[in-house]
């Protein structure tokens, strides 16, 4: 074997330790919760070594943000759907999907996004995540907003940022409601009410 395969074999063999630790911390918060979870629990449902666990994650924290980071890849896909609508019809179709399948898929990952919120409340790495993703997320939203603004779609004295922000916030309200099995309306009424609010006070109607 050449010095080159055996590089080679080794880097798919931590890989594969890699998904075994990261499979193996999902179920163990997903039963302890994250407070309750130890990085011992997880070392022994991996079925691996103290030392190699470490070589990979530093500790629980670490292993939960990149979980973390998988699911919100998720949710970022949906932000990211193409949106260069031409009318104020086509601008709302396009965010009524976005925020349905977004309140969907908040359903979907509901046991994972439980652990989040409560790594969030005592965790300031947890909690600084969370920021960034949120971030990430406004910023987003921020470009399809003065997308609009551009085409002459959308009021252009509002600051795309902070219209972004606070639809951000109204989504994430809903979604953490949605995680904790609290929302009073179906996601199909909350999704219509809530896109019908936010494109009528930004859209203008001669569009």
């Amino acid at each position: 074997m050449t010095k080159g395969q055996v590089e080679n074999k080794r880097q798919i063999q931590a890989k594969i330790t890699r998904q075994k630790i990261l499979d193996a911390a999902k179920d163990v918060f997903l039963q302890e919760g994250f407070q309750k979870a130890t990085i011992s629990q997880i070392i022994k449902k991996a079925n691996t070594g103290y030392g190699t666990a470490y070589v990979h994650f530093k500790g629980k924290e670490e292993l939960l943000i990149v979980l973390m980071e998988d699911v919100m890849a998720q949710f970022y896909n949906i932000a990211e759907t193409s949106f260069f609508p031409h009318s104020k019809a086509e601008a709302k179709q396009i965010i009524s999907k976005q925020v349905y399948d977004f309140l969907t898929l908040a359903q979907a990952e509901r046991g994972m996004l439980q652990i989040v919120e409560q790594a969030i409340g005592v965790s300031a790495i947890i909690s600084d995540t969370w920021k960034s993703i949120r971030e990430k997320f406004i910023m987003r939203i921020a470009q399809d907003v003065a997308y609009a603004q551009k085409q002459g779609l959308a009021r252009p004295e509002l600051h795309h940022e902070l219209v972004a922000r606070g639809w951000f916030f109204t989504n994430e309200m809903y979604l953490w409601e949605i995680v904790r099995n609290e929302q009073q309306s179906s996601i199909e009424e909350i999704a219509k009410t809530i896109v019908t609010m936010y494109t009528e006070g930004l859209y203008l109607t001669a569009h």
